[in-house]
């Protein structure tokens, strides 16, 4: 009975809430839903007009530049854009623009419901911004709307694309379309863009031009073939196929004439009217910093902001001051082809703040727009062995007899030696292929003997000294490539980045990063300047080390031109077949990369500098070390009296090596110089520090190294070594 009338409530509560929720009831409750949204939906219709006239971005403003102390640099903004008609826009390259962003264009009613929805709700989450908008839409955003990522700037397109697409015909739109979007490199609409990256007017554009200029859209600065990392090149190149398949698969273009087409390089970037001399150079490296810490690159382009840099106007004329002396006014550019070759880059780094205080990038920003300071295209050459030795010290690395690396280690400086310890057979040459017999790491360092630093990074392990340099501030890691050549700097390298690197060792090991970016405003929003200051990624004894090594560069080894009445440790770099020439070097206050490279007139490749800004190789230890030093002389007043505080360890002992007198061999009296090539067979790259002409009293060298007598003491005029440097008869240290 009592299981009966259980089994019974249950029937009756089972049926209770079945009547409840019967299936025309949720029915009826998913119609009135549909229905409320519908409503609401058309009333957002009915209250949102298509605003009358074209929004603050359409019209632009200007960016405004200032110098670390207010002074204004720049203004920018001036919207680069001619509006052409759609009649002067060939038929194929319109078919492109609705090939690469909207397929359904002729056909559909201006909107995307799916992907604005998708979008609004990726964006409303949290989880990031995405697109998901038709030609149409974007047309509004352009024109009518701003580039905010909301979902109710989404509403509002999706609400005015509707009533657009009703109102003017899809020719009108698409031609708003082209002649409103921003294609990079300042220009606006495809008239501007055409003769930014092709140099013809936009009705002389073929189809494979177009597919490009189509495909830049989705991502300007990305997709600039130019300044385009590997990655960006191959994603463009993705969506330039991508655009013609489309165009294919629609009948607009035929099989046999897509299979035809080559992909159209552009050409390279010309800096906008207004950016002459260094301001162009200064300002785009700012606005990709900008770009970097997440500002939008339409944002930054449609003005509005001050930006006050790092940049200190009296170290900037300092620089470009040393340059014209030191390397423009000594050459002929114009009627001298072999001397139009040479270009010239810089970047000054204040190693406490991370600030770029003074940056070179070339000739002039309208002349050159490739800016020499930021570029990674060369190898930065010798100027990248105190980094293995830094890796070294910092992992406490053997030879492969079991000694530990320091300053006093003696290695074997014969050339052409082959390095032990490696699977890879590398056995470099050294200037002038010379025998230096044993020597010191101090001694290696000062005459950067290529031989010594081969077997040093194989020690150290090239995975461990790959690690150094990228916790030390090198980028594009996947372009070194572990091999014993890497030793000699054959990677890719700017002279921003050298400075980040040197500054972190001028900093005794704690991370700096180079900023140029002091402070950023727009309205309401400010942005977050770079964080400079780091950990400490290698120890500060590491750090001290590496940098007494590097002060003997500067008394009396290959960078001796560099020398001042400062402090200074530093490092000259040849690269192979002499395209890049560097002296990366610093004080106390100030951390300077300058750099040499050999390009091509028209921009198109490298060539060597030999035989350019004087007879022979262009050595790091000659234009680029008297160039730093008549800067840094002028930016610290004449002189500096700080000094370096340096906390050492056993590793900076510089123990005496057997002189060559105990062999009966003659002292060599010449000065110190230096070499680097990766491959064992060709000639040297090195760098001779001989002397300049005496004619002119500006580049006259410091006083003469001093000679050896065969019991290893001194003669000539010379400076006392440092406490703790042995002065033998092989080396000056």
């Amino acid at each position: 009975m009592g299981r009966a009338n259980t089994r019974r409530a249950a029937s009756q509560g089972g049926g209770g809430i079945r009547r409840l929720f019967t299936w025309r009831k949720l029915l009826g409750t998913f119609l009135v839903a549909c229905l409320l949204g519908m409503g609401a939906l058309y009333a957002i219709y009915l209250m949102v007009p298509v605003p009358a006239n074209a929004n603050a971005e359409a019209t632009m403003q200007s960016n405004v530049y200032k110098y670390s102390n207010g002074k204004v640099l720049a203004r920018d903004g001036k919207v680069n854009r001619e509006i052409v008609g759609l009649e002067k826009i060939p038929l194929p390259v319109q078919r492109a623009f609705v090939a690469a962003e909207n397929k359904s264009f002729y056909k559909d009613n201006g909107v995307d419901i799916k992907g604005t929805t998708r979008a609004a709700l990726t964006t409303l989450t949290g989880k990031g911004k995405q697109g998901g908008s038709t030609i149409t839409q974007q047309y509004v955003k352009n024109y009518y709307l701003d580039q905010s990522q909301t979902v109710t700037r989404k509403l509002k397109e999706l609400v005015i694309a509707l009533k657009v697409d009703q109102r003017m015909t899809k020719n009108e739109i698409l031609a708003g379309y082209i002649n409103t979007s921003y294609y990079g490199r300042n220009a606006y609409g495809i008239q501007a863009a055409a003769q930014a990256y092709y140099g013809v007017d936009a009705e002389k554009l073929t189809v494979a031009q177009g597919a490009y200029l189509a495909s830049v859209l989705q991502a300007p600065s990305q997709y600039d073939w130019t300044s385009a990392t590997e990655t960006g090149r191959r994603l463009v190149q993705e969506r330039w196929n991508y655009t013609l398949n489309n165009m294919v698969e629609e009948g607009w273009l035929p099989a046999e004439e897509r299979a035809a087409l080559t992909f159209p390089v552009p050409k390279a970037p010309k800096a906008a009217p207004g950016m002459e001399g260094q301001t162009g150079y200064i300002v785009e490296a700012a606005n990709a910093e900008l770009i970097r810490q997440g500002v939008n690159e339409e944002d930054l382009k449609a003005g509005g902001w001050t930006i006050t840099l790092n940049i200190d106007e009296k170290k900037q004329k300092s620089l470009v001051k040393a340059v014209d002396q030191q390397l423009e006014d000594k050459i002929d550019r114009k009627g001298d082809k072999s001397q139009a070759v040479v270009q010239a880059g810089a970047t000054s780094v204040d190693p406490k703040t991370g600030a770029v205080v003074a940056l070179y990038g070339g000739v002039g920003a309208t002349e050159h727009w490739m800016s020499n300071a930021t570029r990674r295209d060369y190898q930065p050459a010798s100027t990248f062995k105190p980094i293995v030795l830094a890796s070294a010290l910092e992992n406490g690395a053997e030879t492969q007899d079991g000694r530990k690396i320091g300053l006093g280690t003696v290695y074997d400086g014969t050339s052409k030696r082959p390095v032990e310890g490696s699977d890879e057979r590398f056995a470099p040459e050294n200037e002038d292929d010379r025998d230096h017999g044993m020597v010191n790491v101090q001694t290696a360092t000062n005459k950067s003997i290529n031989s010594v630093y081969a077997q040093m990074i194989v020690d150290v392990g090239m995975g461990n000294v790959k690690k150094t340099a990228l916790d030390l501030g090198m980028k594009d890691g996947k372009d070194f490539g572990e091999h014993p050549a890497m030793s000699l700097g054959t990677m890719g390298a700017s002279t921003w980045d050298m400075a980040g690197v040197y500054a972190t060792l001028d900093n005794h090991g704690k991370k700096v990063t180079p900023s140029i970016v002091k402070s950023a405003t727009h309205k309401d929003r400010q942005v977050q300047p770079v964080k400079s200051g780091g950990e400490q990624v290698v120890s500060r004894e590491t750090a001290d080390t590496v940098t007494k090594a590097m002060t003997g560069v500067v008394k009396s080894g290959s960078g001796f031109r560099a020398a001042g009445d400062y402090d200074a440790a530093g490092k000259t770099g040849t690269s192979e077949n002499n395209r890049s020439a560097w002296f990366v070097g610093y004080t106390p206050e100030l951390v300077t990369a300058v750099g040499l490279f050999g390009e091509k007139p028209d921009g198109t490749g490298q060539v060597t500098l030999t035989d350019t800004i004087n007879e022979g190789r262009a050595n790091g230890g000659r234009t680029p070390a008297l160039i730093w030093n008549a800067y840094t002389t002028k930016a610290l007043g004449g002189g500096s009296d700080e000094r370096f505080d340096l906390e050492l360890g056993d590793n900076a002992v510089v123990e005496p090596v057997p002189t060559r007198s105990e062999t009966s061999e003659s002292p060599d009296p010449t000065p110190p110089a230096e070499t680097e090539t990766p491959d064992p067979t060709p000639p040297a790259d090195t760098e001779s520090p001989a002397p300049p002409p005496p004619s002119d009293p500006s580049t006259q060298d410091p006083d003469p190294l001093p000679t050896r007598t065969r019991t290893g003491r001194p003669t000539g005029p010379t400076s006392p070594p440092d406490p703790g440097d042995e002065v033998v008869s092989d080396t000056i240290p």
